[in-house]
């Protein structure tokens, strides 16, 4: 049976943590394990989710970063955490239930056929919390289905998609060294290196809920910086191929601690 590790990179969730925690184990998938990744939380994030993991040897892990570093190093430094633990397929989401986690069984049924598979926004079925504002939704929209696409090329409609299912061997192939982008562009850099590389890619629909509980951290200044980054991305990988995949490594599976 695959192992399964849901990593969840987190900055004052500590709300949110063991509601989705349970959520997930709820979801009853044979050997889920669960990976948080704190960035120094003043909430306590980081001992909400140790508590967790002591209640739950075994399926549920805590990687404590001294300091808010970035979403792009949380998910690089979880990658890697996550093939120490022994994963065979990653997930990525948020912490705040935008993300439900009713939908991974339906990812399950793709991973199989696909290497990625994206919980979108923006295909056919896929639906923004009602009170997105026609501004925000339109804004998002564009920035996504239009701006990225016309720049990079890509097929996938939701570029920034948090929300994804991959098989190790993909992250592996794609070298987590060649992904450097740290804010929500990483997503975009995510999607246009693997779509360079070859790697197939299926987006299913999903509600895209707002955050529950908390503030978003996504400001106005960080979009205008991510949609700027693009063609950063566009100039570093335009000329991958699938010719540049690399190798994936055999790492042990090894038990790991809670910390």
């Amino acid at each position: 049976m695959k192992k399964t590790i849901v990593i969840i990179p987190t900055y004052n969730e500590a709300s949110n943590i063991p509601a989705l925690a349970s959520a997930l184990w709820e979801l009853d998938i044979p050997r889920l394990t669960i990976l948080v990744v704190d960035d120094n939380s003043p909430d306590g994030t980081a001992d909400v989710a140790e508590d967790l993991a002591r209640a739950h040897p075994g399926y549920m892990y805590v990687l404590r970063r001294p300091a808010k570093m970035g979403l792009g190093t949380a998910y690089k430094d979880g990658f890697r955490r996550a093939f120490e633990l022994g994963a065979d397929i990653v997930v990525q989401m948020d912490a705040d239930f935008s993300h439900s986690p009713s939908y991974i069984p339906q990812m399950f049924e793709y991973i199989d056929e696909y290497d990625c598979v994206v919980g979108s926004r923006y295909v056919e079925g896929g639906q923004l919390d009602e009170r997105w504002g026609l501004g925000r939704f339109l804004l998002s929209w564009w920035a996504n289905s239009v701006y990225t696409r016309l720049i990079l090329g890509t097929k996938q409609r939701d570029t920034t998609a948090g929300f994804r299912m991959w098989r190790r061997e993909t992250l592996e192939g794609m070298g987590l060294e060649r992904i450097r982008s740290n804010g929500y562009d990483f997503q975009v850099e995510l999607t246009y290196v693997a779509e360079k590389l070859g790697y197939r890619i299926k987006e299913i629909p999903i509600y895209f809920e707002d955050r529950r509980i908390g503030q978003s951290k996504m400001s106005n200044a960080v979009k205008i910086e991510s949609a700027l980054r693009v063609w950063d991305i566009l100039w570093r990988h335009h000329r991958l191929s699938p010719a540049d995949r690399m190798q994936p490594r055999l790492t042990p599976s090894r038990s790991g601690s809670s910390t």
